[in-house]
């Protein structure tokens, strides 16, 4: 595994949006073939979702690798989508994105995160049981499942 030394984290606005909307696309294109069609990450705004809600951006050398979005809610923190550009993955960033989450969600008193999955991104649910999140329930969803999943932070 590649050092993170040099990866740095910051907040997106307005101009990183076709960035986002990019490594959304690329990270996401490999599971098209196994769900037969486009997960629906690939199809948002993502003009609107930065204008809406808090991006945390992993960049290296100016260059963004990859970006997890969360929503606070009233009792946890939401995370809506964390990715990594496919160039960058094996590296421990999506890991390192996960942590910051953890963070906001302590400092923000949240003691708990929540998010979900399709169930055939069985690489997901596999790194996110490794990092402390349950499965909470499965449903069914567009001829697949969805995985929702928690993990309770102390602290």
């Amino acid at each position: 595994m590649t050092t993170n030394s040099s990866i740095q984290f910051r907040r997106a606005d307005a101009a990183d949006a076709a960035a986002i909307t990019d490594i959304v696309r690329a990270a996401y294109a490999k599971w098209v073939p196994v769900i037969g069609r486009e997960p629906l990450p690939m199809r948002t705004d993502y003009d609107k979702a930065v204008a809406g809600h808090p991006f945390d951006l992993a960049v290296e050398g100016g260059v963004i690798l990859g970006m997890i979005e969360t929503m606070l809610e009233d009792d946890h923190l939401w995370i809506e989508n964390v990715c990594v550009a496919p160039r960058a993955q094996g590296r421990g960033i999506g890991r390192l994105l996960l942590e910051r989450a953890e963070r906001k969600a302590i400092e923000a008193r949240r003691p708990e995160l929540r998010l979900l999955t399709n169930g055939a991104f069985e690489a997901n649910v596999s790194l996110y049981r490794k990092l402390g999140y349950v499965i909470d329930r499965e449903e069914p969803f567009m001829n697949g499942t969805t995985v929702y999943m928690s993990k309770r932070l102390i602290g």
